[in-house]
């Protein structure tokens, strides 16, 4: 659908608005087969902290690195989406793009393993050998 610069669209309704964004989520998690590692991980995260006994900060620290990685993936994603709806002779160009993308997920995924080890590491050695 094109709209020349002067005509507007018309507001879309709260529940058109969530419609799109939960689609958009949908795509971005179903078209792209890194999202089972993430998931994975995250849900190996919530077992370990679930059986570890975590206090309220470090879960929040979690669930705010595994939605960090999950973010950054659903861009990743999405930058992928646009640049396969190019012709292919224009695809090389958008190659730093996809390439810049791919490097916040591993980014954002550093970060969540570094964070992930300094808060279970040491509740799982006090789980295995005690005080």
């Amino acid at each position: 659908m094109t709209q020349d610069s002067n005509s507007k669209a018309p507001p879309r309704s709260w529940q058109e608005k969530f419609a799109a964004a939960f689609r958009g989520t949908k795509l971005g998690i179903r078209g792209h087969s890194s999202f089972f590692v993430h998931f994975f991980f995250a849900a190996l995260v919530v077992a370990c902290s679930f059986a570890l006994s975590l206090h309220s900060w470090e879960w929040c620290v979690l669930i705010l690195c595994i939605g960090g990685v999950i973010v950054s993936e659903l861009f990743n994603s999405a930058i992928e989406t646009l640049v396969r709806g190019l012709p292919p002779e224009q695809r090389p160009n958008f190659w730093p793009a996809l390439d810049i993308a791919a490097g916040a997920v591993l980014v954002a995924s550093g970060f969540a393993v570094l964070l992930g080890f300094l808060i279970l590491a040491p509740k799982f050695v006090t789980f295995l050998f005690g005080r």
